[in-house]
């Protein structure tokens, strides 16, 4: 007899985190996310390399998405 266990998650996000923290290690895993992508895409076939860097397309639009979110919350100083 197999006994039911729970399925806990593997990871989890400090629900206590500042939204200015998450924010900035998700701009940080998305940007590790998009060099990962460039790199791995000149590695592959034409017609791999066209999805992969769809993907790294779609990982530098959440980029982008994370950054302005970061710049509501927290505006760098006027250059």
């Amino acid at each position: 007899m197999v006994k039911p266990t729970l399925n806990l998650p593997l990871f989890t996000v400090n629900p206590h985190q500042n939204t200015e923290t998450l924010l900035v290690n998700a701009s940080e895993t998305l940007s590790s996310l998009n060099a990962l992508t460039c790199n791995l895409a000149f590695d592959l076939n034409t017609s791999q390399r066209a999805i992969m860097l769809g993907i790294q397309q779609m990982a530098e639009l959440g980029q982008l998405l994370v950054d302005q979110a970061l710049e509501q919350i927290s505006p760098s100083p006027a250059a």
